[in-house]
């Protein structure tokens, strides 16, 4: 499945691009993520939403018996942020770039209605496309970006605050399939 939007920084995604990576010890992703280290669990979670505070909360409540419980405590989590935790996580969130495939005019449509979102909030776009098909996203990205570019910040905020528990959340199910 292709990852959500917006990529974590340092990570070059694409609008479409699919993603890869499998486990190839006998122990389960989750058995090795609740038997890691506190750190390199942390930086685990770090890669899914980038506040180190829910990285380290999220972390200290090893081991999780299920993906499920896991997944509840990260929305727990989530739900939790202070502002200043949610700004940590949505600076460190960086906007997808379009499929190196999309026509020259997506593309710059994209990177206007982006520019214009992150001029008027002071951080990145973020959306979860989990369950949109790739050839929808584009449409998807753009469409949602006209329709909070009207919304009052703190309205703003409480929009960016649950896209972003959503793409934790898919992201920490990709990464812990992935260990």
């Amino acid at each position: 499945m292709p990852p959500a939007i917006p990529a974590q920084q340092g990570t070059a995604r694409h609008l479409g691009a699919p993603s890869g990576a499998s486990g190839t010890s006998g122990l389960s992703g989750l058995a090795r993520f609740n038997a890691a280290p506190a750190s390199v669990a942390q930086h685990l979670l770090l890669d899914c939403c980038g506040s180190r505070r829910w990285a380290e909360r999220v972390a200290a409540h090893r081991p999780y018996p299920t993906l499920d419980a896991l997944l509840a405590a990260a929305d727990e989590a989530g739900y939790d942020l202070s502002g200043a935790d949610l700004a940590e996580a949505l600076s460190r969130e960086t906007a997808a770039l379009p499929h190196p495939d999309a026509p020259p005019a997506a593309r710059t449509a994209l990177r206007a209605a982006l520019a214009a979102y992150e001029s008027g909030f002071g951080h990145a776009f973020v959306i979860s496309l989990d369950g949109v098909p790739a050839g929808e996203r584009l449409d998807r990205v753009l469409a949602g970006i006209r329709s909070r570019l009207g919304n009052e910040r703190e309205e703003e905020r409480v929009i960016a605050a649950e896209e972003l528990r959503r793409l934790a959340r898919t992201r920490l199910t990709r990464s812990i399939a992935a260990w």
